[in-house]
């Protein structure tokens, strides 16, 4: 062999070595671009599980309290009412004076006033705010409303979790793949990595409802 063939092959050879080792490289970019654009994704859909999961705690105390709260407005009222009812009966006890008899009348009607109160009242400046008014059916309301905050949170944090999951994964195969420099793994990365977005808009929008979760 010439030395000129010589030169020109190992000048090929050394072209070839080049051209592979920027190929390489740029596939490593840009899965290294892909992984840190996962991440971030990542971290969105854990800070969403986690306000969910937070959200789900928080109603479910605020729905416990207001029942809890409707519960002992239902004693009193009760409490109440029996004690109206036994003032009324005494009345018909002979040898009332009329005096008393309009003192136990009065009283009677204080009662039943404030039993009506129990069972509503509704806030005078802002009557239709679930959060607001102190009687049995405004707390029930309340009640209410903190059990759909509650079960819709529940509803998003299955989404958040599956997702935050996928993510996992996807960065994890994306980093075997700048190792091994398998294009298999980037697309089954990018397969998981097409998935768990939807899963992370799902559980902010809920267009959605999981059969599972």
């Amino acid at each position: 062999m010439e030395p000129a063939d010589a030169a020109d092959q190992i000048r090929d050879a050394v072209q070839e070595e080049h051209a592979a080792e920027r190929t390489d490289q740029r596939f490593r970019t840009r899965v290294a671009v892909l992984i840190a654009f996962l991440a971030m994704l990542l971290a969105i859909t854990s800070l969403g599980g986690q306000n969910a999961t937070k959200e789900t705690i928080n109603s479910n105390i605020q729905a416990s309290d207001a029942f809890a709260f409707y519960q002992a407005k239902n004693i009193r009222q009760t409490a109440t009412r029996l004690t109206a009812d036994e003032l009324t009966a005494l009345l018909a006890t002979p040898g009332v004076s009329a005096e008393q008899r309009q003192t136990i009348t009065r009283r009677v009607d204080e009662l039943k006033a404030t039993a009506d109160r129990y069972e509503s009242e509704p806030d005078a400046q802002d009557p239709d705010n679930p959060l607001k008014g102190e009687g049995k059916k405004e707390l029930l309301r309340r009640a209410s409303y903190w059990e759909e905050k509650r079960d819709h949170a529940q509803e998003q944090d299955p989404n958040f979790d599956f997702s935050e999951a996928l993510f996992q994964i996807s960065i994890v195969l994306g980093s075997v793949a700048i190792v091994s420099m398998s294009r298999a793994i980037v697309g089954l990365s990018l397969a998981l990595g097409v998935v768990a977005p939807f899963l992370l808009v799902t559980g902010f929008a809920l267009f959605v409802k999981l059969p599972f979760g």
